[in-house]
């Protein structure tokens, strides 16, 4: 083998050693606890910036997830290979203040873009997250392999540090996600959020530059003139995001929710849901119902109790309260109970929408499965599904051991009436008939012909009982309040189902059953 010099490759350049001390243990842990930590608020806060354009689905939720993931993995793989490579000292401090204007910058850039790319493509979807978390979650997950390797002074104690470091920035990600999720979102807006959450990242950068500077370590490696341009894009992100467009009028825990005046109909209010349109109220008239699926739960509604007779209603899902108050206009004395788990929903339903609470009318903030299951037997007349997840049943919502307890609460005779939305292929309506009809006796479908047909997406409405349902005067009564509806029953509404997945609590792929492609 020929070992001339010409045919040896030249070594790998040795790594920079760091020189100097280490950081005081107190501010390696903090600064690993902090940026760790601002990972996950930007995480779950992004969740709720990109909700109003694209949804609130599964396929959303896991691209959050799979996107903050990956701007870890490159981080720490960046922050690692600069280490390795350059003193980290000196790129601690430019790491927070970068990743602080990327955070005041997100905001804007992502209610622009989402203006572009609204919709539920996954390439939309995918693009909208990114904007929202990878850069600035990138640059703070750099920080930790920063500080480790400034801590391994003593290559004795190597993994003693590693695992406190690693250790610690996991509590820091478990804080700031429960703080998020129980605290700061339900108190804050995403702006107010994202502003307070750039600032303490820009003077956490600022003050730890100030320090290593003082200890003769570091500075901010720029001129004057760059960071001049640095601080004027913190402002500017500062400022664009008071002024970008926002999709909602206020933002509860769980939607961005504006009310808008129908230009054509004075008294008229719709309700937007990250975007999309909920429910329409007239407050001048509640018996006015806008929306081709309430005049179908009117109509069975008019079937099962006459005007003027009472019922005991129990609503899944509040939004903008338009059968409730429907019910009530039409059939004085009666009970509606309602279950909507957005409390700030039911607020804005209070301040704009018409709703008065009272003997008619109770409304309760909760998860309807939990509070289904705590109501008495045989207690209800009419049981009315209308709860979403931006256009989703929320799966738990959906399935048979759900639909039992919504069986168990109607009286014998009693009606229970679901609004579901999907598109062609339409596995999702056909699935929930199915798992709608492991439960009760007799089961009806409404929907336009197109839709059932497959050629269209659109609203269904599932009818049950135990008892037989009224199929001629609930067909007669369509034809009264929207002639462009067709009732499905019996031996058609079988070979409509088909062979259809019945969902259970252990099984119930309800995005996916969704999705068009």
């Amino acid at each position: 083998m020929n070992l001339s010099p010409s045919n040896v490759a030249d070594p790998p350049a040795p790594p920079v050693p760091v020189t100097g001390r280490a950081l005081p243990n107190g501010l390696a842990a903090f600064l690993v606890f902090f940026s760790s930590g601002a990972v996950l608020v930007l995480e779950t806060v992004a969740l709720r910036l990109v909700g109003p354009y694209v949804g609130v689905t599964l396929q959303v939720t896991s691209s959050v997830i799979g996107v903050a993931l990956a701007a870890i993995a490159y981080g720490a793989w960046t922050g690692g290979r600069l280490a390795d490579r350059r003193d980290p000292r000196p790129l601690l401090a430019p790491a927070l203040v970068l990743a602080g204007i990327a955070t005041a910058v997100t905001l804007p850039v992502v209610r622009y873009a989402g203006e572009v790319l609204r919709g539920g493509a996954a390439s939309a979807i995918l693009l909208l997250v990114a904007l929202a978390v990878f850069v600035p979650a990138l640059l703070l997950s750099a920080v930790t392999p920063l500080v480790v390797k400034l801590q391994l002074a003593d290559l004795r104690r190597t993994g003693q540090v590693v695992g406190r470091l690693s250790s610690i920035g996991t509590l820091g990600g478990i804080t700031a996600t429960l703080l998020t999720g129980f605290v700061l979102v339900a108190a804050l807006s995403s702006t107010v959020i994202l502003v307070a959450l750039a600032v303490s990242l820009g003077v956490v950068g600022l003050g730890l530059g100030w320090y290593l500077h003082r200890q003769g370590a570091a500075e901010l490696p720029a001129p004057g003139r760059a960071k001049a341009v640095l601080a004027v894009l913190g402002l500017v992100g500062a400022g664009l995001s008071t002024v970008a467009p926002n999709p909602c009028d206020i933002e509860t825990a769980y939607h961005c929710a504006k009310v808008e005046v129908d230009p054509s109909r004075a008294s008229g209010r719709t309700l937007l849901l990250n975007s999309a349109q909920h429910s329409y109220v007239d407050l001048a008239d509640p018996r006015h119902l806008e929306y081709a699926y309430t005049k179908w739960f009117g109509a069975v509604a008019d079937v099962v109790a006459p005007t003027g007779q009472r019922l005991d209603a129990l609503h899944l899902g509040g939004g903008g309260f338009t059968v409730p108050r429907y019910l009530t206009a039409t059939r004085p004395g009666t009970d509606n109970l309602v279950f909507e788990i957005d409390g700030g929903l039911i607020e804005l339903g209070e301040r704009e929408l018409g709703v008065h609470q009272g003997p008619d009318l109770r409304a309760v903030a909760g998860d309807a499965r939990l509070l289904v299951a705590a109501e008495s037997p045989e207690s209800r007349d009419l049981v009315v599904g209308d709860a979403f997840g931006h256009l989703v049943v929320p799966w738990h919502l959906a399935t048979r051991e759900m639909i039992a307890e919504v069986r168990r609460v109607l009286r014998p005779s009693g009606v229970y009436v679901q609004n579901v939305i999907d598109y062609p292929p339409l596995r999702f309506i056909r699935s929930e008939l199915a798992t709608v009809a492991a439960e009760f006796q007799h089961v009806a479908l409404i929907a336009p012909p197109e839709a059932i047909s497959g050629e269209q997406g659109s609203n269904f409405v599932l009818v049950a009982s135990d008892a037989p349902l009224a199929l001629e005067a609930i067909g007669e009564r369509l034809i009264e309040v929207d002639t462009r509806a067709s009732l499905v029953a019996d031996v058609e509404l079988d070979e409509f189902v088909g062979d259809a997945l019945v969902l259970t609590d252990d099984y119930a792929p309800v995005d996916q059953l969704l999705a068009t492609a």
